[in-house]
């Protein structure tokens, strides 16, 4: 594995992706040692504050993937859902912001809708992502202005609907049917457990629009917010904006992901639902 040790000239993100890639495969490994399909997980499992679930291998991925992506850009700073968050990584213009397990409960339950999540963020957006889904045996990757790509090669675009009537909704029910009160004839999806997963599957067409409840991290969208924008969709809040990543609080609103051509309805009726 490459390291850089003059943090002076970092390196470009295009060379940092396939590192990043094989990382995030190997983390994949990782998890899936400790994973058993329709059935409990052998990890062991606590609750965090709030009630959530944390497995020993949420930890065992996140130590190894600190450990390879560090050595690869010395010059960026670490923001990870199970590593305690510091002031440090705000002075930092490059960060990489990681999600081990992203669908936790899932990956618990047995069910293969978890990723591993990894972006690296500059300046406040991510230019290079990885979305590893070790159980289905998927991985996407994007780089800023060059596209996106599931299986290093194969192209991920949205879906061509010329409508949202009809279009394939994903997200917390409550969500959806507040979007569908503002006039929108969608059609719900079986919620996908893993946010990260939900805006990829947006990118690769399988749905038309993907919803985020109030406190995603940046950590489950960093990653996803590339994939599918290079994929020619887009994330924005219930202001229309993307999201902005490495800020002091790493929580977000309510967002949307849909193809760019709906972007101005999907706004509108966001607006509505706030």
């Amino acid at each position: 594995m490459k390291r850089l040790d003059d943090v002076s000239v970092p390196p470009d993100p295009a060379d940092l992706l396939p590192a990043m890639i094989a990382a995030a495969q190997r983390a994949g490994e990782t998890a899936m040692a400790y994973f058993r399909h329709g059935e409990h997980t052998s990890a062991g499992v606590e609750a965090k504050a709030g009630g959530s679930p944390v497995t020993e291998a949420d930890h065992a991925v996140d130590r190894m993937l600190m450990a390879e992506l560090r050595a690869l850009d010395a010059s960026a700073g670490w923001l990870s859902e199970e590593t305690a968050d510091t002031p440090e990584r705000l002075g930092k213009s490059r960060v990489f912001i990681v999600d081990p397990i992203d669908g936790t409960r899932a990956f618990v339950a047995g069910d293969p809708r978890w990723a591993v999540s990894i972006a690296l963020v500059v300046d406040g957006l991510p230019r290079a992502g990885v979305l590893h889904l070790p159980a289905l045996g998927h991985t996407f990757s994007a780089l800023e202005g060059a596209g996106a790509w599931l299986g290093g090669d194969m192209p991920v675009r949205v879906s061509d609907a010329e409508t949202l009537a009809g279009a394939r909704v994903a997200g917390a029910l409550p969500l959806i049917e507040r979007f569908a009160r503002t006039g929108a004839h969608v059609t719900p999806q079986r919620k996908v457990p893993s946010l990260a997963y939900r805006i990829a599957m947006v990118a690769n067409g399988d749905i038309e629009a993907g919803f985020a409840s109030t406190n995603a991290h940046d950590w489950d969208i960093a990653a996803a917010d590339l994939i599918v924008h290079e994929a020619g969709g887009f994330l924005v809040d219930t202001h229309g904006r993307r999201p902005v990543y490495n800020q002091p609080s790493p929580k977000h609103g309510v967002l949307a992901a849909a193809p760019e051509r709906f972007r101005e309805e999907i706004i509108a009726r966001l607006r509505l639902m706030s």
